[in-house]
């Protein structure tokens, strides 16, 4: 299996992931899907990547996972042939009143800087050696919470404020060989937030646009960034509809 092309893009199971999924296949690209659970639902994506006939994987990984992340990108390069863009989306949150520090144990950090920051990492760095052969791209998918600090919780906002300082950081030690951007939305409709649409409203009441994003206004963010420019590296671009302007 070998294209001329390769993305990985992690969590694509669903929502966003699976948006940017689908836009890569779109674009020719063969696609690796990456999941951690969602093994139903990332078979679901990979068959909407087929359909634009173009090859795709699953890769079952908790990028928390240092050697599942290792194992995920040897099997990018052995089965599809190499990488062209890496799509960070992989996440996860614990829903916390920022005020209830109580709440925030070592095991909330643990769990959510595991997979939003060092997944990240990890990711970043077992994939760098493919995406410089290729002149590649990395996008990873941030946050406004990491911008102003509000969001689910405060480990969730740090956790994307480190990303966001981590995506300047690896522009600069890569440049010009790839270039390191990240996509920072504001609330996106997802099934992440179906239960708690108490704070898309609220955001919505001081949102110029008027409305929450759908996945795929955040694949164009996405796509722009991987394939739309040769020139921008070590920019946050914020999909927000005018919120933190």
């Amino acid at each position: 299996m070998n294209a001329k092309k390769v993305a990985l893009v992690t969590g694509s199971a669903t929502g966003i992931g699976r948006a940017v999924a689908v836009r890569f296949a779109k674009e020719g690209f063969a696609v690796a899907v990456n999941y951690s659970r969602s093994a139903k639902e990332a078979e679901e994506t990979l068959g909407e990547v087929k359909k634009h006939g173009v090859p795709g994987i699953l890769c079952q990984a908790n990028v928390a996972d240092e050697a599942a992340v290792k194992s995920m990108i040897e099997r990018c390069r052995s089965e599809l042939g190499g990488l062209d863009a890496l799509v960070n989306n992989a996440g996860t949150t614990h829903f916390i009143e920022h005020a209830n520090l109580q709440a925030l144990t070592a095991e909330v950090w643990d769990d959510i800087l595991g997979v939003n920051l060092k997944g990240t990492f990890f990711c970043c760095r077992e994939a760098m050696p493919l995406l410089q052969e290729r002149s590649g791209s990395i996008v990873n998918v941030t946050s406004v919470a990491g911008l102003v600090g509000l969001g689910s919780s405060i480990p969730y906002a740090a956790s994307k404020a480190a990303i966001n300082c981590m995506t300047k950081s690896l522009a600069r030690a890569f440049a010009p060989k790839v270039r390191v951007n990240a996509v920072a939305p504001g609330p996106v409709l997802t099934r992440w937030l179906a239960e708690h649409m108490d704070h898309v409203e609220k955001s919505l009441q001081i949102t110029p646009m008027r409305r929450a994003a759908d996945p795929e206004d955040i694949a164009d963010a996405v796509a722009f960034l991987s394939l739309g420019t040769t020139l921008v590296t070590g920019q946050i671009l914020v999909v927000d509809g005018g919120r933190t302007m």
